[in-house]
């Protein structure tokens, strides 16, 4: 059963940070906000974020009557608060008091005082000073009536490089490996180049001045940063647990975060929360294939907490000052990309921000209101026109993509896989294989989950793994269950290559079992030069028909038992296996030995679809579709990405929510458009 986020507000949230406390001195101001907000149809905002240097201008010393007053306001006036902890920028007075709060690069030089997300998670004075600050705003604004959430620091990211951390590091290592520094010069495999340790105290962190070439070390210096994130977050969420129980708490993710793993994190939260700024309109990308890689993150972020929607935090609607170009969005695609949102299963439409500050950094990042400080923009009416449709598709609340397919998305496996000396230094692209094969999924209109390797596979009949290099304890065995019970796998080139500590298995690639699984070792691998091609050939009595284009990758493998379905066409492999199959059980474990053009793998997928009773959609170019569900209605999402009017296949009569019309078995959308069709289930 889904889980309603905020059963209190009978609504989609349309949502905004709000930094009134730059406007403390303009009364005016902030007595307009609360009115514009209304006419946006603005439910809810984020408040307090960066704003410590408000609330305790000095040690001890609290200032939250300003806080009071505009919380108690905006719930006058029907709109919610999420109150954040100011933990993401600390005061000039606090880095001044203690230095130690300071994040220490990787040359050992500590920071100085300024910018933002440049603190010591390790530090103890800094987590002792963050614990009361939230212990004040829990005993302050815990219950009141306006208060929805709690917002957990902002963006949360990290590496320190200062004593603390590399000796909590060395601790992080002394429990991992049983206080036995044998175990962990075995697993790291220390011998080569003679750097065997004689104790943990000899252990630094990865740095270009230092240690960098043992891959161990580097993927467990991440583990432990991820952990330490973890441990500073808990501690935050855990006054807020005991202070007010029955109030969710969340925080913000970033688009593919390389420093930190979302879903060991994501297991803390209530809600899982992101930020959103895709770049689009660009030349080089289509809006479609834009909307397509914003889908991917949306996606992910869905995929944390499978039993709830999640919620975007932050958006634009108009620009951003920090990407290379910063470019407006164009009419209509505000109101697109919002139930774009919505379609990928979220249940809030956030901005960042509301208003535009007069000075420092972010002055000309985009905003509900500009400086201009008018209703009647572009912008603002685009704002507007989304909170009248978000008022209008309260029904979609709790709703749940149920999808029967995954991808494995791994981010400790992207960390062994990019600090692999291996393949070719520019042309891995483990993200984007990955993002191709969810391309796929989203050209037939297939919804599909990306979890990762140590998530459950229950529930699903369908599961893609790319380049799972990395292979961790269980993982394999879980693969085989899997396949057994009746799922349809496929693997690719550079599978189970090396162990959780990323020691190569011995015996055959891919390791720990999978070579039984899948019928075939792997043997070498080729590294194409970028202008290089090679070929695979299906076979006369394949069920997958034709010759498609190999590059990058090919691996050559030799089969024990499993059917081959493709050969290479070219070089000294030319006849050699490409493509395989092997039946265990009920299911099926294919074998892609080789980095295929799209239309190699989409005619692999097509059919493994097809052996799982997965409905495919016939789209037209440049439309994405999506389908939420609760246990009387679905709800059918198709975007239109083209400046062209284009029909879609709805497969029977359903209500158009938008327009509030009846439709059959097909459906017009404007140019830069979208339709939601409710149908009864």
């Amino acid at each position: 059963m889904s889980i309603k986020l905020f059963p209190q507000v009978d609504a989609l949230l349309h949502g905004c940070d709000y930094n009134p406390e730059q406007w403390l001195d303009r009364p005016d101001i902030l007595e307009e906000d609360v009115r514009y907000m209304k006419q946006a149809g603005i439910n809810a905002v984020t408040l307090g974020v960066f704003s410590w240097s408000v609330c305790e201008p000095d040690e001890g010393d609290y200032h939250f009557e300003w806080l009071q007053e505009i919380m108690d306001n905006l719930y006058k006036n029907g709109i919610y608060t999420i109150l954040a902890t100011p933990s993401a920028a600390r005061p000039a007075w606090l880095d001044r008091k203690y230095p130690d709060a300071m994040r220490t690069d990787s040359k050992g030089v500590r920071n100085l005082h300024g910018e933002r997300h440049n603190n010591c998670f390790t530090s103890l004075n800094y987590r002792r000073l963050v614990r009361l600050m939230d212990e004040a705003l829990a005993q302050r604004f815990g219950h009141h009536p306006g208060l929805l959430m709690w917002h957990i620091d902002n963006e949360i990211g990290c590496e320190c490089w200062c004593d603390a951390c590399r000796t909590k590091f060395q601790t992080f290592l002394r429990k991992k490996y049983h206080n036995d520094i044998e175990e962990l010069n075995q697993a790291w495999w220390t011998t080569f180049w003679s750097h065997r340790f004689n104790s943990f105290e000899q252990i630094d962190p990865p740095t270009s001045r230092g240690e960098r070439s043992i891959h161990g070390l580097n993927l467990d210096w991440k583990r432990f940063t991820t952990a330490n994130a973890i441990e500073f977050m808990k501690e935050e969420i855990n006054v807020f647990r005991s202070n007010t129980p029955d109030v969710p708490v969340t925080t913000n993710f970033m688009h593919l975060y390389p420093l930190l793993d979302y879903n060991k994190m994501a297991k803390e939260l209530d809600v899982v929360s992101w930020d959103s700024y895709p770049r689009w309109n660009t030349a080089e990308q289509s809006l479609y294939e834009t909307a397509a890689g914003d889908a991917f993150d949306q996606v992910m972020m869905r995929s944390f907490k499978k039993d709830r929607p999640y919620m975007m935090m932050e958006s634009v609607p108009s620009l951003v000052n920090w990407h290379e170009f910063n470019k407006l969005k164009r009419p209509k695609v505000h109101k697109l990309t919002s139930i774009h949102t919505l379609a990928c299963g979220s249940d809030t439409v956030q901005y960042f921000q509301w208003r535009k500050g007069r000075g420092s950094y972010e002055q000309y990042h985009g905003a509900v209101i500009d400086h201009l400080g008018r209703n009647d923009t572009r912008v603002f009416k685009d704002v507007e026109e989304v909170g009248k449709v978000l008022a209008g598709l309260s029904e979609i609340q709790a709703t749940l993509i149920n999808a029967k397919a995954a991808i494995l998305y791994d981010q400790e496996n992207k960390w062994a896989v990019e600090d692999a000396a291996a393949l070719a230094k520019k042309t891995k692209k483990y993200p984007e294989t990955c993002m191709d094969i969810f391309n796929l999924f989203m050209k037939h209109g297939v919804d599909v989950d990306l979890i990762s390797s140590e998530e459950s596979y229950d529930g699903y009949d369908v599961l893609v793994a790319p380049m799972l290099y990395l292979l961790k304890d269980g993982v394999a065995d879980a693969l085989k269950a899997f396949v057994e019970r009746g799922g349809q796998l496929v693997a690719t080139y550079f599978t189970g290559y090396v162990d959780k500590n990323t020691l190569c298995y011995l015996g055959g690639f891919p390791g720990d079992g999978l070579t039984e699984l899948f019928g075939l070792y792997a043997e070498e691998i080729d590294t194409l030069y970028p202008k290089e091609r090679n070929g695979i050939a299906f076979l006369p009595d394949s069920p997958v028909k034709g010759t498609f284009t190999a590059k990058e990758y090919c691996e050559i493998i030799k089969v024990r038992d499993a059917e081959v379905l493709a050969n290479y066409t070219d070089d000294f492999y030319k006849d050699m296996p490409a493509v395989t199959v092997k039946k265990t059980g009920a299911g099926k474990a294919y074998y892609v030995a080789t980095r295929t053009e799209s239309d190699g793998m989409e005619a692999i997928l097509k059919h493994i679809w097809t052996e799982a009773g997965i409905a495919v959609k016939k789209l037209p170019e440049g439309v994405e579709y999506h389908k939420r569900e609760n246990a009387q209605y679905s709800y059918e999402f198709y975007m239109n990405y083209t400046e062209n009017e284009q029909t879609v296949d709805t497969d029977g009569a359903g209500m158009e929510l938008l327009s509030g019309r009846e439709v059959s078995d097909s459906c017009t959308i404007p140019p830069l458009d979208s339709i939601i069709i409710r149908k009864r289930l």
